[in-house]
């Protein structure tokens, strides 16, 4: 199963690097076919894991990915899971083919 890995503690000031690096690991987790997307968002007071949960809900990100799941054991992060097979619609980031894979 393979599986990506962010750890978002170091960039947690800064929404635009935080919107910037999950737009990328979401692009990446699609283009390479990973099943499954590590967030570690830390366990803070809880802001930047409403910010994440906020970006996945999205509609335009909403339709790239089959579930969120938010760890029981540990709550300082959360996983994205990916469907392997032809279910997933083949569109690119944010519904625009050009954007997930620039340059085709």
């Amino acid at each position: 199963m393979a599986r990506i890995r962010i750890d978002l503690q170091g960039i947690y000031k800064s929404q635009d690097k935080i919107d910037a690096e999950l737009t990328r690991v979401i692009g990446e987790a699609v283009k390479k076919r990973v099943s499954v997307v590590e967030i570690v968002h830390g366990k803070e007071k809880g802001e930047l894991k409403k910010h994440v949960l906020r970006f996945l809900a999205q509609p335009k990100i909403k339709g790239l990915y089959h579930r969120v799941e938010k760890d029981d054991k540990n709550l300082g992060r959360i996983f994205v899971h990916f469907r392997l097979h032809s279910e997933r619609k083949k569109i690119g980031l944010f519904g625009h083919p050009g954007l997930l894979f620039p340059g085709k």
